[in-house]
């Protein structure tokens, strides 16, 4: 598929080819666009955003943040699972306990850019 016959011509904007042409040649594969997607959308989570915040401070165990979140341990649970298959948690057992944190400082600075934003 040709991109130049994708673009219509109107009689009122003028394309800018060089600009156009600038972009096309830095745009990233939809492949890592499509997992930037992804990413943002573990984010869209009020309950995992949460439950991220609370990782910032320390590893903590399911029960730990359910009584800290006022949450059910399942709903903790099904969150963790997601958060670690986005990979932006990881655990360690300890006998009988797991305990969760950040996966690494990314996840952190993710959160604080975004927090950032949201405060201006």
């Amino acid at each position: 598929m040709n991109d130049e016959k994708n673009i219509e011509s109107c009689e009122y904007l003028c394309i800018h080819e060089d600009a156009v042409k600038k972009v096309q040649d830095n745009m990233p594969p939809d492949e890592y666009l499509y997992d930037l997607a992804e990413l943002f959308k573990m984010f869209g989570d009020t309950t995992r955003i949460k439950i991220l915040y609370a990782l910032f401070e320390n590893e903590l165990c399911v029960c730990d943040i359910a009584q800290l979140l006022g949450l059910t341990q399942t709903a903790v649970s099904h969150q963790l699972r997601v958060l670690k298959a986005g990979k932006l948690v990881k655990f360690r057992k300890d006998g009988k306990n797991v305990f969760y944190s950040l996966d690494d400082d990314h996840v952190r600075e993710i959160i604080n850019l975004g927090m950032e934003h949201v405060g201006e």
